[in-house]
């Protein structure tokens, strides 16, 4: 029978919680799980736990782990920093991969797959990759949540000449944005993460989300491509017909990504 732990991790800093998800037997391949920005987590946990479910019954080990500052976690979201995330994932990573001895899979959602690749980046090993519509820029990913204070600041007619949130992430202090805290600490290491390629090589599976009928990459995605390629990578690209289910108002449950992902995945192996 498949088995399902709920655990709390030990790290430097805290305890992070985790969900460990296996198959009845050794599994094919693990991955590990990484979350995107705020509250872009919240909306797509359903998602998440149904490809969990679908991994599992694939004979594929899932551990999930909530940041530091994110969700059950120990710490405030504010405590957070770029730096503290990246040693989560390396604790979960090392966890993973001593608890299973299977080939494991950086699966990343959004500004969960710059987290991937930064924290692979520190390993030795290949390594392999799933990207859900990733940002290929944590400058972007940045912009996109400042974006929201900027709303906010219109709808409460900010005075003139008060300093932006970018003004004062860059002088060191913290600014709130759509009821989180966000450490400057946090803010700068988003903004220099890349989508690179890290040197080891291994398999990349990436996928976005896009309106309408087509399986040519995002011009965003095309320029990074070739990178990955260069750089050793096995790669397979795919755009899928689905919602936007991370900013969706109602909770989705992206059906034709979950299955694209798993027929991919079965190709792979």
């Amino acid at each position: 029978m498949p088995t399902q732990d709920a655990f709390f991790l030990p790290t430097g800093g805290g305890q992070r919680y985790c969900l460990y998800s296996a198959p009845d037997g050794p599994p094919k391949a693990a991955f590990l799980y990484l979350h995107p920005f705020a509250e872009e987590m919240n909306k797509a946990r359903r998602a998440v736990a149904l490809q969990t479910r679908a991994l599992v019954a694939a004979g594929h080990a899932v551990l999930q782990i909530d940041l530091l500052g994110c969700g059950d976690s120990s710490g405030d979201f504010g405590d957070a920093t770029w730096s503290a995330w990246i040693e989560d994932i390396l604790a979960a990573h090392g966890w993973l991969r001593a608890r299973t001895g299977a080939p494991v899979w950086f699966w990343g959602l959004r500004a969960g797959c710059l987290l991937a690749t930064a924290a692979a980046a520190r390993l030795p090993d290949a390594g392999n990759f799933l990207f859900w519509h990733p940002f290929v820029s944590g400058q972007r990913a940045l912009q996109q949540f400042l974006r929201l204070a900027a709303a906010a600041d219109m709808i409460g007619a900010k005075r003139a000449g008060s300093a932006t949130p970018r003004e004062c992430l860059d002088r060191g202090e913290a600014v709130e944005v759509a009821g989180y805290l966000l450490h400057p600490d946090l803010a700068m290491g988003l903004d220099k993460a890349s989508l690179a390629p890290p040197p080891q090589g291994g398999r990349l599976l990436w996928l976005d989300v896009v309106g309408s009928e087509a399986d040519t990459p995002l011009p965003a995605s095309a320029k990074l491509l070739p990178q990955w390629q260069a750089a050793g990578y096995a790669l397979h690209h795919h755009s899928v017909v689905d919602q936007t289910f991370w900013q969706t108002v109602e909770i989705e449950t992206a059906p034709r990504l979950r299955a694209e992902t798993s027929a991919r995945l079965t190709e792979l192996a």
